[in-house]
């Protein structure tokens, strides 16, 4: 494990870190004919042998680099393909991290993958899935004969809402499992600071109403799911 996490950190630094936004700029615009995607190749090589320290991990590295550089070169030509250029991204770092993962455990790739299948909480992995969409959906669905009562009259970002409680949900499960029960609290006090001031300036009984019944519901289906989840 300690040498992916070398190998995951060598990463970091260079993908991240030592990646500057004009690089990835000029990456784009010229894709292989840029200089800097070479630059940025050379620099993963070096990072990677630098945090490895023993020659010996010289062919593992050129492999990283290679396929490194084959995974790019796919990202940059794919992306304009795609309408969200935030999926070849994360497809793009997905790839890169299961290169380094199989390179990791070449030798056992299948024993460790099946080790860390096991160590996969079932039951939390269940909570985590149904505090998340499946619970948006339900909340949708009994809130709906009210949404049709609601004027709004300020704009906001699309589906800021749904995904502001899928992450405020899966912050309750996560203080559940770990005891932090006045961290819950601390959650909702801090949510409704942020909401004050709106429902202050829009003076709408209707909709103030509406969203405390949409917080309470949505803070009691998390609670209830974590003491499911700890109780069986």
């Amino acid at each position: 494990m300690m040498f992916f996490l070398k190998l995951f950190l060598a990463h970091l630094i260079a993908d991240f870190l030592l990646q500057p936004t004009s690089w990835v700029v000029h990456k784009e615009s010229k894709k292989v004919k840029s200089k800097y995607l070479y630059i940025h190749i050379l620099v993963h090589f070096g990072i990677t042998m630098l945090l490895l320290w023993d020659v010996s991990y010289w062919g593992v590295a050129v492999l990283i680099a290679v396929t490194h550089y084959l995974i790019d070169v796919a990202k940059l030509y794919a992306t304009p393909l795609f309408k969200h250029s935030n999926i070849p991204f994360f497809i793009d770092q997905l790839l890169h991290v299961l290169v380094l993962y199989a390179c990791a455990f070449y030798g056992e790739f299948w024993e460790q993958t099946l080790f860390l299948a096991e160590q996969v909480d079932l039951g939390l992995l269940v909570a985590v899935v149904f505090v998340s969409f499946p619970a948006g959906i339900i909340m949708g669905k009994l809130l709906e004969p009210m949404a049709g009562q609601i004027e709004l009259d300020h704009e906001s970002l699309p589906n800021a809402g749904k995904y502001i409680g899928i992450i405020e949900r899966i912050f309750v499960i996560i203080f559940i499992v770990l005891g932090k029960w006045e961290a819950i609290g601390l959650l909702i006090t801090a949510k409704s600071v942020f909401r004050f001031n709106d429902l202050k300036e829009s003076n709408n009984r209707k909709l103030t109403e509406y969203i405390l019944i949409g917080t309470l519901l949505s803070f009691g289906m998390a609670i209830v799911t974590g003491l499911i989840y700890e109780h069986f």
